[in-house]
C-alpha cells in the first residue's frame, strides 16, 4: 500500500505538473497527514522538489511540489530502419544526451558495441550519484522486422539474423539495469501518453508515421498490450487501393496474391515514409529529402503533396474503422517529419473524415502529437520509468 500510494502521488504530480500537499490529499483521498508523510518521503528520496510558495490567499502560503528532473534517469534505444538512436532521459521526460549511428539497414552485428560505446557517451555528464539513479534500458524496435525486408530496401536474407536474435538478453549482458523491449510505435504511444497531450485523453488511437507507419491504442487511460503484444498494429490494417494504382500495388515475395488484385492494400504501403522515398527516387528527387526539414519537404513539391493526401485519406479510413470498434475519443497523429508537415497531415485527415459516412458513430477529434521524431526513443526510455514509478504496473509492462 505504501508503494502504491507513493506511485499514485508521483503519477498525479506528473499529470498536473505541480501540486501542493492539500491538493494531493484531496485527489488521492488520503488524509492530510498521510499525504504529507508521503510527500516528505519522496522529497527525501530526491524524487520531488518544492516550488515557490503560492501567495495571495488567506492563511499560510501553500507550497506546490513538482518532480525533480534529477530524481531518476532512463536510457532509451530506438532501432530503426535507417539508424539506431540511444538517448538519456531525465525524470520529467527531457532528453539530456544522445548517441546515434546511421546505417543502410539494421544489423545485429555491432549492436552490443554501439550500445556499450553510447552508454559511455551518455553518462559522461552525470555524477556518480546521478548514474546510480538510472532506472533501466528500454528498447523500441519494429516487430518481426525480418518480414519487412523488401520495404526496408535490405539485401535478401540480411534481416534473417533478427529472427533468432534476443535483443533483451544480448543487452542485459552488458548493462547493470533491467532491459525491456517493446514495439517501437507502441513505445511512442507510451511517450505521448506519459509526457504528451495523450495524458489528457482517456481513449484514443495513436498513429506514428515513420519509415513504417504504426500505432498504439489507449483505452480508459491504459495502453492496450494485446494477446501477443501486437495491439495497435495499424500498419497491417487493410485500406482501399485506388483503381489507378491497383496494378502497381506490390506483393512482397513469399506472400499470397490477393483474391482481387489491388482491391485492398495494407496501410503500411500507403502512409509510410518509405513510400515517399521510393516516389522521390522514381521522379528524380533525392530520397534523403524525406528525412529533412521543412525546406527539404517544400523542395519535393507535388511529390510530397500527393503523398500527404494519400496518407491522410488512408489514415482516415483506419481511424473511422477503429472508431467503429473502440468508440474513440480522439486520434493522435505524430511522425518523423517537421511540425508543419504534421499539421498538414492532421488537417487533411480531418477533411477526409468529414467526407466519410459516419452514421452510427460517435464523433471523435483528430489532433497532433506533441513528441515528434524522438517519440520512439523517448518511448523506449519511458519503459523503465513506468515499471518503477507508474501507479499501475499493468499500464504498459504486463507481459503477454
Amino acid at each position: 500500500m505504501r508503494l502504491y500510494n507513493e506511485r499514485l502521488v508521483l503519477t498525479l504530480i506528473r499529470r498536473h505538473g505541480r501540486l501542493p500537499k492539500a491538493e494531493i490529499a484531496r485527489l488521492t483521498g488520503l488524509s492530510a497527514q498521510t499525504g504529507s508523510v508521503i510527500v516528505k518521503r519522496l522529497e527525501a528520496d530526491g524524487l520531488l522538489r518544492p516550488e515557490k510558495p503560492r501567495r495571495g490567499r488567506i492563511g499560510q502560503p501553500s507550497v506546490p511540489f513538482s518532480l525533480d528532473p534529477a530524481g531518476a534517469f532512463s536510457v532509451g534505444l530506438k532501432i530503426g530502419r535507417r539508424s539506431a538512436d540511444l538517448v538519456l532521459m531525465d525524470f520529467v521526460g527531457r532528453v539530456v544526451a544522445r548517441h546515434r549511428r546511421a546505417y543502410r539497414h539494421p544489423e545485429t552485428t555491432g549492436l552490443r558495441a554501439f550500445v556499450a560505446d553510447g552508454l559511455k557517451v551518455l553518462q559522461q555528464g552525470l555524477s556518480p550519484s546521478a548514474r546510480s539513479r538510472i532506472a533501466g534500458l528500454g528498447v523500441a524496435m519494429p516487430g518481426a522486422m525480418w518480414d519487412w525486408q523488401q520495404e526496408m530496401g535490405a539485401p535478401p536474407g540480411s534481416l534473417e539474423p533478427w529472427r533468432d536474435f534476443d535483443v533483451a538478453a544480448e543487452l542485459a549482458s552488458i548493462v547493470p539495469w533491467p532491459v525491456t523491449v517493446y514495439n517501437d510505435a507502441t513505445a511512442a504511444c507510451a511517450a505521448e501518453l506519459v509526457f504528451g497531450a495523450g495524458g489528457r485523453l482517456r481513449t484514443f488511437l495513436y498513429v506514428f508515421v515513420g519509415s513504417f507507419i504504426g500505432g498504439g491504442v489507449v483505452m480508459d487511460g491504459r495502453l492496450l498490450h494485446g494477446r501477443t503484444g501486437n495491439a495497435g498494429a495499424l500498419g497491417s490494417m487493410p485500406v482501399p487501393a485506388p483503381a489507378e494504382r491497383a496494378k502497381s500495388v506490390p506483393v512482397p515475395a513469399g506472400r499470397a496474391e490477393p483474391a482481387v488484385r489491388g482491391a485492398t492494400r495494407q496501410l503500411i504501403q500507403a502512409a509510410s515514409l518509405f513510400v515517399l522515398e521510393r516516389r522521390c527516387t522514381e521522379t528524380g528527387f533525392d530520397p534523403a529529402l524525406v528525412q529533412g526539414d521543412a525546406a527539404a519537404w517544400a523542395a519535393m513539391g507535388g511529390v510530397a503533396d500527393a503523398w500527404v493526401e494519400e496518407a491522410a485519406r488512408t489514415i482516415a479510413v483506419a481511424a473511422v474503422s477503429s472508431t467503429a470498434l473502440i468508440d474513440l475519443e480522439a486520434v493522435v497523429v505524430d511522425g518523423s517529419f517537421p511540425p508543419d508537415v504534421r499539421r498538414r497531415i492532421v488537417a487533411a485527415i480531418r477533411l477526409a473524415v468529414a467526407g466519410m459516412d459516419l452514421q452510427g458513430l460517435s464523433p471523435f477529434s483528430v489532433v497532433e502529437g506533441t513528441i515528434g521524431a524522438d517519440a520512439r526513443a523517448i518511448g523506449g526510455a519511458s519503459l523503465p520509468l513506468l515499471a518503477q514509478f507508474a501507479v499501475d504496473s499493468e499500464l504498459l509492462l504486463k507481459e503477454g
